[in-house]
């Protein structure tokens, strides 16, 4: 019985792991893209408007 109550527990320990690494992850990605959205020059795509002077 105390194997299992360790494994028990173990499985436990892991899901809650998991699951605060996944809100971690959802957190700063939504916090990434509130960011561009909000930048004044609009959402980042590229540095394609920079060209080399003559």
């Amino acid at each position: 019985m105390f194997e299992y109550e360790i494994a028990t527990a173990r499985s436990n320990d892991l899901i809650r792991k998991a699951d605060t690494y996944r809100l971690i992850r959802e957190a700063k990605k939504a916090r990434r893209s509130v960011s561009r959205s909000q930048n004044p020059e609009g959402p980042v795509r590229g540095r394609v408007g920079f060209t080399p002077a003559a």
